[in-house]
């Protein structure tokens, strides 16, 4: 890891700068591969599987057989485990509903807004190195507690052409109506365009690599919507010799074991308490199954020491962290008045695993910067508010007035119109 003290914050931009090439550089394989699906479908979804993933598949779909199969081969801890998470999950988006708001704006005129599902959802499932079915249940619950009523999953397929069992088996019970063994840009782009095989939807969601971030929001230019510019996994906490560095090392190596192009910061007001972490980084991670893969996150992973609680939090909002981590003796400080954020953890024994698989909160959140604008997904994400109003004879004549000389100021004499016309009957 890269060690600053005290850096400039004139560097603070080079030195938080996140390890991921351009929307640029990427664009025009995007633009191909969407391109020769909207012209020969799953055609060019067969092979573009073949070449990204260098699988040769014959069909898409998980099909009964491999969802029975899916469903026999999960062991009945994991169930278990899956299900606790679910419930806790359910709970914590259930809870976001909310009840119509009515109000009578002034005698006559009601005004209220409404909730309405998303009818079509896309979920992008991560897989290759890691099936991320956690994904699943951050997605397709709160999907079907809004009352999406089709849900489409695409995740990658292995090189024998299969979805993880834990995947499939998490995608039956969470709701999904449709499962596809395909990944990648070419996911993205059958989900936005509808083949003779995948369905069009209204919304994309999911996390994914930085071609599939790129894809996302590609389809943005081709009319669907998505749950915001998610790419590589990342963390930043922010600790101080309170903590306990064994759990702080614990914790960036949980993010950095995500993606080579993951990144994890530490941020200390104490020097000392650094070093025992970046040793403690050392000795777990030779321990790891995946420790060449966090090896290589590390690299492109921080520890920044700066003097004192201010400067550190100045810093942290700067950077807008996906996950992020209050392990200090003045935490109250830091929770109150952190604004950039996907998800916060606080305290020694609230490990940012715990948001990643089972408290309740969902982990799909804004990386790159974009928690200074993006919020994390949430039951809200597969819904829409809409707005009604219905105006009484009372109430046109009430507001009438008001709206024929706005309308009148801006030159739109029909809008004007609109509401003489009934007034002037209501006089007859």
């Amino acid at each position: 890891m890269k060690k600053y003290k005290n850096p400039k914050r004139t560097e603070w931009a080079e030195i938080l700068a996140r390890p991921t090439q351009s929307f640029d550089a990427i664009e025009p394989i995007v633009a191909e591969v969407f391109k020769e699906v909207s012209q020969n479908g799953d055609k060019a979804i067969k092979a573009f599987t073949k070449k990204f993933d260098g699988v040769e598949l014959s069909h898409f779909t998980v099909s009964q057989t491999e969802m029975a199969a899916a469903d026999a081969s999960v062991s009945k801890e994991l169930k278990a485990a899956i299900q606790i998470a679910k419930s806790n999950i359910e709970s914590f988006h259930r809870a976001q509903k909310t009840t119509e708001v009515v109000l009578e704006t002034m005698p006559g005129v009601k005004c209220w807004q409404e909730k309405r599902p998303i009818q079509k959802v896309g979920l992008y499932i991560p897989g290759g190195t890691a099936p991320l079915f956690s994904t699943i249940l951050m997605l397709a619950i709160p999907a079907k507690l809004a009352g999406c009523e089709e849900i489409v999953l695409c995740s990658p397929p292995d090189e024998n052409g299969n979805l993880d069992a834990t995947i499939v088996y998490t995608a039956q019970l969470c709701g999904v109506t449709r499962i596809f063994k395909i990944g990648g840009i070419q996911a993205i782009a059958g989900m936005t365009y509808g083949t003779d095989t995948i369905p069009k939807v209204y919304k994309l969601f999911g996390p994914g690599n930085q071609y599939v971030t790129v894809a996302k929001q590609y389809a943005t230019k081709l009319g669907v919507a998505i749950d915001m510019p998610a790419g590589p996994s990342e963390l930043l906490v922010v600790a101080d010799e309170t903590a306990n560095a064994a759990f702080v090392a614990s914790d960036l190596l949980s993010q950095a074991e995500h993606g080579v192009d993951s990144q994890v910061v530490l941020v200390s007001t104490s020097a000392p308490f650094m070093e025992q972490v970046e040793i403690e980084i050392e000795r777990q991670i030779q321990e790891l199954p995946r420790k060449d893969i966090a090896k290589k996150a590390i690299e492109n992973s921080r520890l920044i020491y700066v003097e004192d609680d201010k400067t550190a939090l100045e810093l942290i909002n700067a950077y807008g962290p996906e996950h992020y981590i209050v392990c200090v003796e003045n935490e109250d400080f830091y929770i109150d008045n952190t604004m950039n954020a996907g998800s916060v953890f606080i305290g020694n024994y609230t490990p940012e695993s715990a948001g990643d698989y089972a408290s309740g909160t969902n982990h799909t959140l804004p990386t790159n910067g974009y928690a200074k604008q993006y919020s994390g997904v949430n039951l809200d994400s597969f819904m829409k508010s809409m707005t009604f109003q219905k105006i009484s004879k009372e109430g046109i004549q009430n507001i009438g007035r008001s709206v024929e000389l706005m309308a009148e100021a801006e030159g739109l004499q029909a809008h004007k119109n609109a509401v003489t016309l009934r007034l002037k009957e209501l006089k007859n």
